[in-house]
């Protein structure tokens, strides 16, 4: 049975984390949910209140900012501030350069956004959780937080850094009756190599082409299996690869 009603879901814009969104709507769940792109909060907020009779509050945030996220969770409304669940789904790729070859501009925005937006987000929810003695972080790995590739070391690094983040936090918490969760997707076929590619929308479709890659929604009903088993189990690490994919580099085209 679910143990949840208030979840908090970054990145919620679009890709998993809209489909996140809508996995804990139709469980039951009221969603605080944050991104840079307002309008599309709004239409998924709108999108959600017809399909469930959710209830949202939206937060246009950028989570590499720590300031501006202390300041949007300090100043929720008292009930909205009891999170549950608080899934860290914010994340993106730049590039798929040699390191000799990359843009620091580009490793900067990846471990900004991945590594210390995920810890930024995480500090300002998790003492609320230890007070009450209950939540549930689910942060967003990959595949990549497990194997390496060429031109991916810095991407490849960030997930790496989520699952020693998550590793740890897990016996941070250890006791407080608070769970931590990773779920570390494979190929997903969403805006992130679009995101990767800036726009090139050729070469982001040429990763999909030839294979059945993950949705959104595969990976969502993942995420919310993790938040629904009972309280006094906790799914440490769920890999989740499509059939075509054996690793982060071998995958089946036909």
């Amino acid at each position: 049975m679910p143990t949840f009603r208030t979840v908090f879901v970054t990145g919620a814009s679009s890709g998993i984390g809209a489909a996140c969104a809508r996995a804990f709507a139709a469980a039951g769940a009221r969603l605080l949910l944050a991104a840079r792109r307002g309008e599309r909060l709004e239409a998924l907020a709108a999108e959600l209140r017809e399909a469930h009779r959710t209830e949202t509050h939206l937060l246009e945030l950028d989570v590499r900012d720590d300031g501006v996220v202390v300041r949007s969770l300090a100043g929720l409304p008292a009930d909205w501030g009891e999170i549950d669940v608080l899934v860290n789904n914010a994340g993106l790729s730049r590039g798929l350069d040699p390191v000799q070859q990359g843009d620091p501009r580009d490793w900067d925005e990846m471990l900004d956004t991945n590594v210390k937006g995920l810890l930024y987000v995480t500090r300002a929810v998790l003492p609320g959780m230890i007070a009450r003695g209950r939540g549930h972080v689910i942060n967003l790995g990959s595949v990549a937080g497990h194997e390496v590739y060429r031109g991916g070391a810095v991407y490849c690094a960030s997930k790496h850094a989520v699952d020693a983040i998550t590793r740890a936090l897990r016996l941070d918490v250890l006791g407080t009756g608070v769970r931590v969760s990773t779920v570390d997707p494979g190929l997903v076929e969403t805006e992130f190599s679009l995101v990767r590619f800036r726009g090139d929308a050729e070469r982001a479709g040429s990763v999909y082409q030839g294979l059945t890659p993950l949705t959104p929604a595969d990976v969502a009903d993942a995420v919310l299996w993790c938040a629904t088993r009972p309280p006094h189990v906790n799914v440490s690490e769920l890999l989740l690869l499509p059939t075509d994919q054996a690793s982060a580099t071998a995958v089946h085209r036909r």
